[in-house]
């Protein structure tokens, strides 16, 4: 079925860009990413509950019409300074691997925990005993940060 070219079911045309400041909104995002290519969709995402609810999630989604327009626009935006924040601009097909220095979650882990992330199963997926593993050693491992240092205690 010829679509045009418009579904992208690999994403090797579809931007994750994160690390947004709150500042930036989806207009001006758009203008940010339009000069490389054909903009399709975009997906602007907000806190839906809590506490944050109406507040942007600080990441967005860009889908290109064509894979080269989001390439272009990956290589020229990603790590480019935004409101002083450096974007992190990666295609959607792509395992977060290749940029941990913005994942806070993997910095607190155990070094031994943190390959399994890297590794995983074939699938790129993780079983269920070993999200409850992961888990289970991030508390031992904030637990333990909370004993070298107790003014990291929540109140």
């Amino acid at each position: 079925m010829d679509t045009g070219g418009f579904v992208d079911e690999k994403g090797e045309n579809r931007l994750y860009v994160g690390n947004l400041d709150l500042r930036i909104n989806e207009a001006s995002l758009i203008k940010m990413f339009s000069p490389y290519g054909k903009i399709i969709s975009e997906d602007f995402l907000w806190h839906t509950r809590g506490p944050k609810k109406g507040e942007p999630r600080g990441y967005a989604f860009i889908q290109y019409s064509l894979k080269e327009e989001a390439e272009l626009a990956k290589e020229k935006m990603h790590g480019r300074l935004a409101c002083g924040r450096p974007l992190v601009v990666r295609l959607a097909s792509e395992k977060h691997l290749e940029d941990s220095s913005h994942d806070h979650s993997k910095r607190s882990l155990p070094e031994g925990n943190r390959t399994r992330f890297v590794n995983g199963s074939s699938s790129g997926q993780m079983s269920r005993d070993e999200k409850v593993t992961a888990i289970k050693n991030k508390l031992k491992a904030l637990e333990e940060d909370e004993k070298r240092d107790p003014k990291k205690q929540k109140i």
